[in-house]
């Protein structure tokens, strides 16, 4: 393969004379365009990766390899600098998530659906909590990935759906039009719901949170986002929790059985289900960074029911449910 001789010193040599000319420059020089997909990284700086391999191939064969002798992408030139101890860093756009609109239209909202400048210190620090999010792979992000710049245009696309906007919509997708609209009709929950993910991503309590089993079912979703989600799943999960409520309930002398449909998994299956039960958080997700975890704030339900309350939004209350279920079983004679 035209890669397999490259080495790591001929890459730096290479870096060295890109550092040199200029990437306009070194590009016209050996007729090769701009990276479409990945840049190598190198001391901080972003550099072209498939010219740099291009180039670094004439620092041990004496000769340069024209770009329409080889490809570029992770499985050529990715893989080939990777080997040699060098950062490759994808430089496509990557889809905003859920999460990052919350926060991006929450600070428009704030300044009454004015998209701020890139020099504001807001803007900058938004840029800053964007990158802390646990949603996107270190690997794939692109060198400007969140940049403030980002953030602006962002931040203009969701200002599109607005009414007092005049301009006609031409940029944005269809998550900037449902977040604006989920922030039009519900302010005080979506604000709450950023306030929650600033201050769970700045404390680092919502970056160290595993995603769950159930996190890739689209139907498994909220108005507040996918992270909150996870901190309401991993509290539901949580044994000491699990094994207090348990403690409690049978102290007031109630089954151990569940709240909505009465199901008790002792009576279903004996000894092998004593004892066994789900928990479920009824506080809403934007408040769950506001208080501890009481007992009063779990309900005990059947894995059927705890999954028909997150099966889709809005998520159920508990009673909701228990109507729900009261209303679909048959009345007896």
């Amino acid at each position: 393969m035209p890669l397999t001789d490259i080495t790591r010193d001929a890459v730096l040599q290479a870096i060295a004379e890109y550092d040199d000319l200029g990437q306009d420059d070194f590009l016209d020089t050996y007729g090769f365009k701009r990276a479409v997909s990945y840049d190598l990284v190198h001391n901080g700086r972003t550099y072209d990766s498939k010219a740099i391999c291009g180039v670094a191939h004439k620092y041990v064969t004496g000769q340069a390899l024209p770009a329409s002798k080889f490809s570029g992408g992770a499985a050529t030139v990715g893989k080939k600098l990777s080997a040699l101890g060098f950062e490759v860093r994808s430089n496509l756009s990557i889809p905003w998530a859920w999460d990052e609109l919350i926060l991006a239209c929450d600070l428009l909202a704030r300044h009454d659906w004015t998209p701020l400048d890139t020099s504001r210190p807001e803007v900058v620090e938004l840029s800053r909590i964007l990158k802390l999010l646990p949603l996107h792979p270190q690997e794939k992000r692109p060198a400007n990935f969140r940049s403030p710049s980002s953030v602006r245009l962002k931040m203009a696309n969701i200002h599109n759906w607005h009414k007092d906007n005049k301009n006609r919509k031409t940029n944005g997708s269809a998550l900037d039009r449902d977040i604006h609209q989920a922030f039009v009709e519900d302010p005080e929950r979506m604000h709450a719901a950023a306030r929650s993910i600033r201050e769970g991503v700045i404390s680092g309590e919502l970056t160290e949170l595993p995603p769950f089993e159930e996190e890739a079912d689209e139907e498994i979703s909220a108005p507040e986002g996918r992270l909150l989600i996870r901190k309401h799943y991993a509290r539901e999960r949580s044994r000491t929790l699990r094994t207090q409520k348990i403690k409690q309930t049978r102290a007031q002398g109630r089954p151990i059985a569940c709240e909505a449909c009465s199901f008790d998994f002792a009576e279903a299956y004996g000894d092998r289900g004593d004892g066994y039960i789900e928990v479920h958080h009824i506080v809403p997700l934007h408040h769950v960074g506001e208080s501890t975890t009481r007992l009063e704030d779990l309900a005990l339900l059947c894995a059927n029911c705890h999954r028909m309350v997150h099966v889709s939004k809005p998520w159920l209350t508990v009673d909701q449910l228990s109507a729900l279920v009261a209303k679909q079983r048959p009345k007896k004679d």
